[in-house]
Formats: structure tokens, C-alpha cells, sequence
């Protein structure tokens, strides 16, 4: 099953990453022997990768342009510079890397790169000729050459890529690219579609890969791919562990995905070393292998086997396939990455990360990939940083009849106590933020109904005190004092905030007697608001003391 999915999604990656076809089988060979000698995931297969095929062969052929190496060396030497990156990213446990792109930016790349290949595979199936430049520039072309159109190129285009959708849907075991090659390749010799001006595969050489060590690139190349280098890197590890944590070996157990980042990486190298390209861990090849009931790496093993066979004994027998089809196995892949219902998701969801989203996507359309890829990384970190230094904070209101305070919200209603006012930060206090929180700390005080007497901190939410943030608190406590406010801290739930405060002087400067457990002590004990105590409410509040 895995060879009979492999097998065409690989001769089409070749093509989309610059390389004959036979370049693919051989990218799944050394993917799939390095990942089952050294990954620890049972199901994930390895091999040339339509993601990171544009994503390289892009740049590649602009930096060719401009110097004298040739291209498939300088793939073959990037192929060798990823796997390291890798294997240095799995001997560093860095599956924290994995976690530097948020889910909007992700699927917002994804989209971008269907949106490349199928620009980039337009021009094969509609029988033209391809532009040069951007991706606007190579639509555009396409688009003024839309009368030049050999119909039997889009029938044949259209046909297996209908024939792939049709079969995914009925079953995933469905080997569709392969019976829609398969179809295509007897309807090319039954109609001779090459008198017709249908380009075909072309002869596969009856030969398995042998090693050849790429030329080393001059120091102005090595400048050049070092960001490239990086990138591909960097979706690799994202790829892989998305992978990972989607089909895990053992359910329910969070497993360490370094050792499968170097396990990529030495496919990689192993790749590099035969003359072909950078691999990666596929989404839609491992949730096959799954489903088809493998249970080891024995899987992609048998599947490297069978295509070993086809190389040494039936390799002629693709030249009769049109490129036209393998076009449409691509514009298949570039639609199954093209996730729309995660787009429907984050938009519902978050109108903010949409726009990150779609800002992301259109970085690296309208870019060079390798560019538009690093600022979208640039752009999720920022992000990031952005929600850090921007937290949630705000005034909580007692729920009627009970000891728990909430955020005030239209769903809910909820009570204040006269001269009190009980402040959340749901963060980490640090450098970034401090002074964010001091002034959002002063407008709920000027936005009381009463003059407030008591600040009460309420720090379930705060994970740490960095230096900076707890002489910000220490600043804040000294002018509310100042101005007859008295301040007090409750709920510091989390054991290395409690250290913070104390190592670095908060508890000091709140005083032992103004820390608490529990709001409600706070408020009895130095409010002057109605008492707290009473029976029925301690024990709502004994029930409810993991909420707010």
C-alpha cells in the first residue's frame, strides 16, 4: 500500500523539487532506510516532500541564474547541510524548535505553498510554456497563454486528478494516483498522445542509486543557502513533529520527537549522498501506513523493496506516463495541504489570528518563499511576543452566593465589595509586560464606582516574577500605599511564582500579613467590606478552591 502511494507522489515531488523523476524513488529510499534504522516512530514515512520541494527549488534556480554550479550538486550539498542541521537538532532534544510557529501561521504557509504548486504545475497540465519570475508573473503568463491550450494535456491533467479525489473519498486505501497513472499511461500508447503534442515522463534509467559526495559550493553559495538551509530546516522539524504527535506509537503518551528529527536529517544526508534532494516526514504517507495496519518501520522496508524492484525491471515502462498526470497527482497534494477547515476554524475563532493567518500566507506568495517563510516565523514569534506583553488583565466580580470570583462577562453576573477591587493578570509578570499591567492595574482603579481602598492581586494566573516585574509590583505597591491604597496578593498557586516573590522581595515589600490564600481572606482581613466567613460560604469556597 505504501509503495502504491509512493510511488507517483514521489516521480511528481521530483519534478516539482527540479530533478528527473527517478530522483524521488531514490529521495524515499534513503528517507526510509535512515528513518527505520533511527527514528523511534513506528508509522512515519519519509521521503521527497512536496512542501519543502518549492520551497528549495525556487531558490535554488534564482541563485543558479546568478553563478556557475550547477543546480543538482547544490541541491544534493543543501540536502547534506538540512540533514546536519537536523541531526544537531535532535542531538540538542530541540523538539522545542516545533513550537515556534503558532497553528494560524502554519496553515496559512501551507495554503501558500498549494497556492505555488499549483501555479507551478499549471503550465504542464494546460500543455504551455512556463513564465519566469515571481508567482504573479508566472500566473499572468499562464493566463495570456490560456488560447495556446492542448486539450488532451488538461483531459489527461483533469482525469487523474479527478480519479485521485474520487478514490480518497471512497477509501484512503485506495491507491487513486496509481490507477489514474496507470490509466493515463495506456490511453497515452492506446491513442498516441505523443503525435498529439502530450509530453511524456520519458525512460526511467534500469539503475539504483550509487554515492557521489556533491561538489562543495564557493563561499558566496554556502553565504547564500545558509538562510535556506534554516528554513527548510525549520519546516522539517515542524513537519515532523506535527507527524509525530498525530500518529503516535504509544496513545496518550507525549514522546520525545527529537530522535525522529535525527532520523529526518541522516535521510537527508543519506539523500544528499546519492544524488538526490532534502526529504521530510509526509502527513498523508504515515496516516496511510496507518490505517493500512502497519505496526514497524518493516512497512516502509518492504515498500523501498518493491520500489527497487520497479527501478531495476519495469523502469521503461514509465515512459509512457505524461506529465500531464503526474500535474494532477500534484495539484491533488497542493489541495490536500490547502486546509480549508482550519481556516473556517481560526476565523471563527480568533479574528485576530486569521489575520495572522492570511498575513502569513501572502508573505510567502508574494515573496520569494525562503523570505516569506522566515518573516512568517518572524511574524508568529511577534505574535507571541505581542500576547505576552499584552495579557489578559482586568477586574473580577464575586459570583452571587459564593466565594468565587470570575471575570465579569455578559453570561455572568457578579458582585463587588464596596472600597475593594480584586485584579487578575493571567501571566507570567516580567520585563515585557510590567509596565503593560501597572497601567491597566490604574485604569480599573479610576473606572471604580467607589473610591477603592484594597487592591487584592489575584495570581492564579501568574507563573513567574521576573527581576523586572516584581520592582515593577514593588513601584506599584509604594504608590498605592502612598495614595491610602492599601495592596494585598492572594492565590500565587504556582510553586516557582511563590519562590520568585520571595527571592526577589515581593512578599517582603507586600508584608507577611497582606499574602493570602484565598480572596476572601483578603477581603476579611483588611476590607472593610461585608465579612466573607460565614459558614455556608467557607464551604462553597473549600468546594470551589480550584477555582477563581
Amino acid at each position: 500500500m505504501l509503495a502504491a502511494i509512493a510511488i507517483p507522489e514521489q516521480l511528481a515531488t521530483a519534478r516539482l523539487a527540479g530533478f528527473p523523476p527517478e530522483a524521488g524513488l531514490y529521495a524515499f529510499i534513503a528517507g526510509s532506510i535512515a528513518f527505520a534504522i533511527f527514528g523511534s516512530n513506528p508509522y512515519i514515512s519519509v521521503g521527497a516532500d512536496s512542501t519543502i520541494a518549492p520551497i528549495f527549488a525556487g531558490t535554488l534556480t534564482a541563485l543558479v541564474a546568478t553563478q556557475t554550479m550547477h543546480y543538482a550538486p547544490l541541491a544534493s550539498f543543501l540536502a547534506l547541510a538540512v540533514g546536519l542541521a537536523l541531526i544537531v537538532a535532535g542531538i540538542a532534544k530541540a523538539g522545542w524548535i516545533a513550537d515556534l510557529l503558532s497553528i494560524p501561521v502554519t496553515v496559512g504557509f501551507l495554503a501558500a505553498i498549494s497556492v505555488h504548486i499549483i501555479v507551478g504545475q499549471l503550465p504542464v497540465l494546460l500543455g504551455v510554456g512556463d513564465g519566469s519570475g515571481g508567482l504573479i508573473f508566472r500566473f499572468w503568463h499562464v493566463v495570456q497563454e490560456l488560447g495556446s491550450t492542448n486539450v488532451l494535456d488538461l483531459v489527461v491533467g483533469v482525469s487523474v486528478l479527478a480519479i485521485t479525489l474520487v478514490a480518497s473519498k471512497i477509501n484512503k486505501r485506495i491507491p487513486g494516483a496509481l490507477i489514474g497513472i496507470a490509466g493515463a499511461a495506456l490511453a497515452g500508447v492506446a491513442f498516441a498522445f505523443e503525435r498529439h503534442g502530450v509530453a511524456m515522463l520519458g525512460a526511467l534509467p534500469a539503475r539504483l542509486p550509487t554515492f557521489q559526495v556533491p561538489t562543495v559550493p564557493s563561499v558566496t553559495d554556502l553565504a547564500a543557502l545558509a538562510p535556506l538551509t534554516l528554513v527548510v530546516a525549520a519546516v522539517c522539524i515542524m513537519q515532523t513533529a506535527v507527524v509525530g504527535r498525530a500518529f503516535p506509537a504509544r496513545l496518550g503518551v507525549d514522546e520525545d520527537v527529537s530522535k525522529d528529527f535525527l532520523a529526518v536529517g541522516a535521510g537527508s544526508v543519506l539523500s544528499g549522498l546519492i544524488g538526490s534532494f532534502a526529504v521530510d516526514s509526509s502527513p498523508p504517507r504515515t496516516a496511510i501506513v496507518k490505517d493500512a495496519g502497519a505496526a514497524s518501520q518493516l512497512a516502509a522496508i518492504v515498500a523501498v523493496a518493491v520500489i527497487a524492484v520497479l527501478i531495476l525491471f519495469a523502469a521503461p515502462l514509465l515512459a509512457y506516463v505524461p506529465q500531464a498526470a503526474l500535474a494532477g497527482i500534484l495539484v491533488y497534494i497542493a489541495l490536500h495541504i490547502f486546509r480549508l477547515g482550519d481556516m473556517r476554524r481560526i476565523a471563527a475563532g480568533s479574528r485576530r489570528e486569521f489575520t495572522l493567518m492570511v498575513a502569513g500566507a501572502l508573505l510567502v506568495i508574494l515573496l520569494p518563499i525562503q523570505t516569506g517563510m522566515l518573516l512568517a516565523i518572524i511574524l508568529s514569534l511577534a505574535h507571541g511576543i505581542q500576547l505576552m506583553m499584552r495579557p489578559a488583565a482586568g477586574e473580577l466580580l464575586r459570583v452571587p452566593g459564593s466565594n468565587v470570583w470570575w471575570p465579569a462577562s455578559d453570561e455572568t453576573s457578579g458582585e463587588r465589595v464596596p472600597g475593594v477591587l480584586v485584579f487578575a493578570p493571567a501571566a507570567p509578570i516580567n520585563f515585557t509586560n510590567a509596565r503593560f499591567i501597572h497601567d491597566t492595574l490604574f485604569a480599573e482603579i479610576a473606572r471604580a464606582a467607589s473610591p477603592v481602598r484594597l487592591v487584592v492581586i489575584e495570581c492564579s494566573g501568574v507563573t513567574d516574577f521576573d527581576y523586572t516585574g516584581s520592582q515593577s509590583l514593588q513601584d506599584t505597591i509604594l504608590e498605592l500605599r502612598g495614595k491610602g491604597i492599601d495592596v494585598a496578593m492572594a492565590r500565587v498557586i504556582v510553586t516557582h511564582a511563590q519562590f520568585a516573590a520571595k527571592n526577589s522581595g515581593l512578599d517582603a515589600a507586600l508584608g507577611a500579613d497582606h499574602v493570602f490564600k484565598r480572596v476572601s481572606d483578603a477581603i476579611k482581613a483588611l476590607g472593610d467590606g461585608p465579612s466573607t466567613g460565614s459558614a455556608l460560604r467557607q464551604a462553597q469556597d473549600d468546594k470551589g478552591a480550584g477555582s477563581r
